[in-house]
């Protein structure tokens, strides 16, 4: 399958409850490549890297986030850059 790079910026309650630590794991899991990071606001911003149904199935998993809550999700496609592991920065 193609392999496609998206930006997303989360917001709602998503910083101080392991969000990107289950993004991560998940990422991982799921063979997706990338980063994520917290921001000064609140938010969280994250690009990944791998099929569009994996890149799916981890917002699937980050939506279901227990501790936390997605209020609202920006998202763009951007080109692939050949990453090699997911990392939070």
């Amino acid at each position: 399958m193609e392999r496609i790079r998206r930006h997303f910026i989360f917001y709602g309650y998503v910083q101080g409850v392991g969000f990107r630590w289950r993004a991560s794991h998940t990422a991982q899991r799921f063979g997706i490549t990338g980063w994520v990071r917290n921001l000064d606001d609140g938010s969280v911003e994250m690009e990944a890297e791998g099929t569009e149904r994996d890149i799916d199935d981890l917002i699937d998993v980050l939506r279901s986030h227990i501790w936390g809550s997605i209020d609202d999700m920006v998202s763009e496609h951007i080109p692939v850059q050949g990453d090699r592991v997911f990392e939070i920065v």
